[in-house]
């Protein structure tokens, strides 16, 4: 009898024994695929990104006339879904997805500088005081950063509303979270943000101030680069003597993405819809205006969320930035780019597929299955089964 229960006993403790192999094999799967999956994957990613090398003049390469380089970084419709739209299982899938690229990016490149080119929030032109509140907390928690780094903010549609829905309580809303600066100089660079929802052209109050603004801008611009006395430029500080890089949400007038190419260009049935102006682009009056008043040298945008490059008048490159979140791509990348007064040179930096997450959960969920029922002894396992085919097989 006692022997028996012994046996019964070395039995019971080899079953546990086996229970508890397979319960800390499975953890340890489980915990490994997380961490590929919700972290080491965007540093897997993110690392492939470098900073390109600005081409300099052979003048400028002389000792002491090297210009100093600003790393900048610029991503574009983040859309933080709000209360109304806002699935919490949505949420929390895209919302960690931009806070760990964001982060990750911040980590691995370093730069002095990000700008977001619009559509901050989904909800901004609805939400109500509360939500509003709300969803700035979360933004400021998604994307926060070092002291050292800069975080300038374009103004989208999503953020105010489109021109028949913008009041000047959204735009006072918005401007008190981020900083109302329309022209932003560092490293004898010149930045101008513009407030593209308001460049209707109908003469309402707002649209009026805004081209007022730019017109100011311009004159500034103009004399700083013409050298004219101090006294002509009025009072402050004048801005560097460099042709502006113009950051806006919607881009410069084009008729469509017929003309885009690239992996992130928008799909081919999408490509030769016409665009509809004040719409999905800036009128073309608008964007003449732009282009004479301020004479960039480089243009950058979002609101597609799709990538595309184009020439404007022959001379003015402008950028389109793909969406940073996989609820607008399954490729959302940001543009790196680096600056001197003179010169520039820009890359582009992609993020995690979405579909590779995916599909890593679905084979490590089949891997799983296959694991238990092999212990369980209802399948037979897969290393047994491959050397019994080969031995029938030789035998054969």
């Amino acid at each position: 009898m006692a022997a028996l229960r012994f046996g019964f006993g070395r039995l019971n403790s080899h079953l546990w024994k086996r229970r508890s192999f397979l319960l800390l094999k499975l953890t340890a799967f489980v915990c490994s695929v997380l961490l590929f999956c919700e972290f080491f994957i965007y540093y897997l990613v993110i690392l492939r990104c470098n900073w390109p090398e600005v081409k300099t003049a052979a003048r400028d390469r002389e000792p002491g006339t090297l210009k100093p380089v600003l790393n900048a970084m610029f991503l574009a419709d983040t859309h933080l879904l709000g209360e109304i739209r806002g699935h919490w299982l949505d949420k929390l899938r895209r919302e960690w997805q931009m806070e760990r690229a964001f982060q990750t990016a911040l980590w691995l490149l370093q730069p002095e500088v990000v700008f977001i080119l619009g559509d901050i929030f989904d909800e901004g032109k609805w939400s109500s005081p509360q939500a509003w509140a709300d969803d700035v907390e979360r933004f400021q928690k998604m994307f926060r950063h070092p002291g050292h780094v800069q975080l300038k903010v374009v103004v989208g549609n999503h953020d105010i509303g489109f021109h028949y829905q913008m009041s000047r309580y959204r735009i006072k809303r918005f401007e008190k979270v981020f900083n109302p600066e329309r022209l932003f100089s560092w490293k004898g660079i010149n930045f101008v943000m513009v407030n593209s929802v308001a460049l209707e052209g109908d003469g309402c109050s707002i649209c009026s101030e805004a081209e007022a603004e730019l017109v100011d801008i311009s004159r500034r611009l103009n004399c700083s680069r013409e050298e004219l006395r101090p006294g002509r430029c009025g009072d402050g500080q004048p801005p560097p003597a460099s042709a502006p890089v113009l950051l806006q949400h919607f881009p410069l007038y084009r008729p469509s993405d017929a003309n885009c190419s690239g992996e992130d260009a928008a799909p081919p049935e999408e490509k030769a819809i016409p665009f509809k102006e004040r719409y999905d682009v800036l009128s073309r009056a608008a964007s003449q205006k732009l282009l004479w008043w301020l004479q960039p040298r480089l243009v950058l945008s979002g609101h597609t969320h799709s990538g595309c490059e184009v020439l404007h008048g022959a001379r003015v490159p402008e950028v389109s930035v793909p969406s940073f979140s996989w609820r607008n791509r399954n490729d959302p990348s940001f543009i790196v780019g680096s600056l001197t007064p003179t010169e520039y040179a820009l890359a582009k930096c992609y993020l995690p597929l979405e579909d590779t997450v995916l599909i890593t959960y679905c084979a490590a969920a089949g891997f799983l299955v296959v694991l238990v029922l092999v212990h369980l002894g209802l399948v037979a396992s897969p290393v047994l089964f491959g050397y019994k085919l080969l031995r029938k097989f030789k035998t054969m």
